[in-house]
């Protein structure tokens, strides 16, 4: 069959590790095969951007703007144990955090449902999908060491040079503080993303924050979304059948975890963080769960949420067998394909996602799947594959099907 050709270029963002090593063998077995490739590839291996400053990372994020769809590899994002492994001169920001204040987006993560996978809370019979806030908070905070007798205060300087001065503690011993910021339009974009992914996915959306103890954080958040779904969403939520509700954070999740599923969950930055980790472990593994950052102005960065898969790459570089998880990213290509398909009008291009993506289900509901899939399922004729194996074996699948 003749490749499937494109019309605008992804924007390709390269990673590390494992997930550096799976990436080539992903576009070697299953993509370059059946497609006329066009990437406007940007390497973010922490030794690139090392090398570059960081300015790599910019320069992705404002491809990413220019082209529209790109597709991302994970990151490392280093601590002080990766200073000396890769010579670093500064700790560099996470990629990913970057890249989300650069298109202020809201980052959606569903888990990929396989027969003979069963979540580990079983009620969990319909996917929930976690909208993650991606600017501000923890991610853009400011902190410092304080000494003892120290005192801290938040000062604001207004527009007029008066200000405002707020004690936040006098310190009687040594200690930490930090200060956290958001954006009211940031905060309204993200109330947007969500209520719009709502409607297009028919699933109700839930929103929680701790009100209760952040009186005007958090209850900014709060207000900001319930005045945006008042005067612009809930004609369309009561014609769609849907429904948006708030609670607070702890009350959310008692509701998510005697749930059955099928609905939005919107959180916080930090909070998405977490509860998203916790609802793809729930669920079965970190490896299976799609994740896209949405842009207020229909931007969309596919990657995949997990890490690097340090372990796995140390023993891949003393030649030693791995049996690495690369679902979450090959669904990252897959829907990087789909919305360039959507956007380019290229239905073969749609096409050859969707089938991609059953070849993957298919191959690991016939018993054929990596390591940490074979723990868990309770399929009766399983066999645990390696890394490329699985790969291969998906290609199998896939060569059926086309």
């Amino acid at each position: 069959m003749s490749k499937i050709q494109m019309k605008t270029p992804l924007v390709e963002m390269d990673g590390d590790e494992m997930t550096r090593v799976i990436w080539k063998q992903v576009k070697d077995i299953l993509i370059t095969p059946y497609i006329d490739l066009k990437t406007e590839y940007y390497d973010l291996g922490l030794k690139n951007r090392e090398l570059t400053k960081d300015q790599v990372t910019i320069d992705s994020a404002e491809a990413t703007k220019k082209y529209g769809v790109a597709v991302k590899c994970a990151t490392i994002t280093p601590n002080a144990a990766r200073m000396p492994e890769y010579n670093l001169s500064e700790m560099w920001k996470s990629p990913n955090g970057t890249i989300r204040a650069a298109l202020d987006g809201t980052v959606f993560r569903a888990p990929i449902l396989v027969k003979g996978v069963t979540p580990y809370i079983p009620t969990w019979t319909k996917p929930i999908t976690i909208a993650r806030h991606a600017y501000g908070d923890v991610y853009k905070n400011t902190e410092m060491v304080v000494k003892e007798g120290s005192k801290a205060e938040l000062l604001v300087t207004n527009p007029d040079g008066t200000t405002e001065t707020s004690l936040i503690h006098e310190f009687k011993g040594d200690g930490i503080i930090q200060g956290l910021h958001n954006l009211d339009s940031s905060i309204s974009s993200f109330a947007r993303a969500c209520f719009n992914y709502g409607l297009d996915t028919k699933q109700d959306v839930w929103f929680s924050t701790k009100d209760t103890i952040s009186k005007k954080y958090d209850h900014r958040f709060k207000d900001i979304f319930a005045e945006i779904f008042e005067n612009e969403y809930k004609e369309k939520f009561e014609a769609a059948g849907i429904e948006y509700f708030y609670t607070l954070i702890d009350d959310a999740v008692a509701r998510v975890i005697r749930s059955n599923g099928g609905y939005i969950w919107a959180c916080k930055n930090y909070d998405g963080d977490v509860m998203s980790d916790m609802v793809a472990t729930a669920y079965g593994s970190l490896a299976m769960m799609t994740s896209v950052l949405v842009s207020p102005d229909g931007v969309y960065e596919y990657e995949a949420a997990h890490g690097t898969v340090q372990r796995h790459y140390y023993k891949y570089l003393k030649g030693e067998e791995t049996s690495t998880n690369s679902v979450a990213t090959l669904f990252a290509w897959t829907g990087a394909f789909r919305k360039r398909g959507e956007l380019d009008n290229l239905p073969e291009l749609m096409e050859f996602a969707d089938k991609l993506e059953k070849a993957i289900i298919d191959t690991i509901e016939s018993g054929i799947m990596t390591g940490d899939l074979y723990l868990i399922s309770k399929l009766e004729n399983k066999k645990k594959v390696n890394t490329t194996e699985f790969l291969e074996a998906v290609n199998e699948t896939l060569k059926k099907s086309l």
